[in-house]
């Protein structure tokens, strides 16, 4: 057996068969590990595979012709039928209990908020991310995993590379933020607040300086837009817009750049 690791699979069965001295067609082999491309520099896996050489069968030796079967050949007599047997009469099967766990059970916890941090999904939720970051290079200190509320996970990461985990302009901490997202609230239906080394606030901090010229024009004028904002800055901005005016609709749109932007103006009647 001979254990083989390459950046595609094509590359490892080429270098498998090179080694074990035999032609790709008489490989036998088990892939350990599928490549993957990673995301943004992050999570890149190469191609694991153990494989050796398939034993080829040794050929048999011919075997001699069979003897023609005669033409007259006994046929079995056809069996009777056999008499029908009274049925018994049936019995009630006394009824299976109830399972302990059964659907009333599924959906009366899937509503009870309550029990949400208590049915087991923080626990998983916490493990996996730990397992995602212990595959990684970054050297972070603390990972914590609470329920900020009934419907928001909160994760915070501290740690002496928060600020590479962070990256330049936050790209890195965007691409991780919508990582999460998107497989917690598809598998569990909740939302994420991620919060790297207090960047999440100093953000919300900027955003709450800068959207104070645009609630100053709304409780003038009735309606305002703000310029085009970049990624988590745009959800930050509407957040804090709809807890200024609930009583007013507050969207997102997209200009012919494909940059977005908020809007505020009265509810059309």
């Amino acid at each position: 057996m001979l254990k083989v690791e390459a950046q595609t699979l094509e590359e490892a069965y080429t270098k498998a068969s090179a080694e074990l001295e035999c032609s790709i067609t008489e490989l036998q082999f088990e892939i350990v590990q599928h490549p993957k491309p990673g995301f943004l520099g992050l999570f890149k896996k190469t191609a694991i595979i153990i494989a050796s050489c398939k034993q080829i069968p040794k050929e048999t030796e011919p075997q001699a012709p069979s003897k023609p079967a005669s033409h007259k050949q006994k046929q079995p007599k056809p069996s009777k039928p056999k008499p029908r047997e009274r049925q018994k009469p049936r019995t009630e099967k006394p009824k299976a209990k109830k399972s302990a766990f059964d659907d009333t059970q599924i959906i009366d916890s899937f509503y009870d908020s309550d029990s949400r941090e208590d049915d087991g999904t923080i626990e998983e939720i916490d493990e996996k991310i730990r397992n995602l970051f212990d595959n990684i290079c970054f050297d972070l200190d603390s990972i914590k995993v609470t329920m900020l509320d009934e419907k928001t996970v909160y994760i915070n990461i501290q740690g002496k590379d928060a600020a590479l985990l962070i990256g330049k302009e936050g790209y890195r901490y965007k691409a991780l933020s919508y990582m999460l997202f998107n497989w917690i609230n598809a598998k569990y239906g909740l939302s994420t607040r991620l919060e790297i080394a207090e960047f999440l606030v100093s953000q919300e901090k900027m955003i709450a300086n800068y959207i104070r010229p645009v609630v100053a024009q709304v409780e003038k004028s009735g309606r305002a837009q703000t310029k085009p904002l970049d990624g988590i800055l745009v959800q930050i901005a509407v957040k804090q817009l709809r807890e200024h005016f609930p009583g007013k609709y507050v969207g997102i749109k997209t200009n012919s750049f494909d940059e977005k932007y908020i809007i505020i103006n009265d509810f059309k009647k």
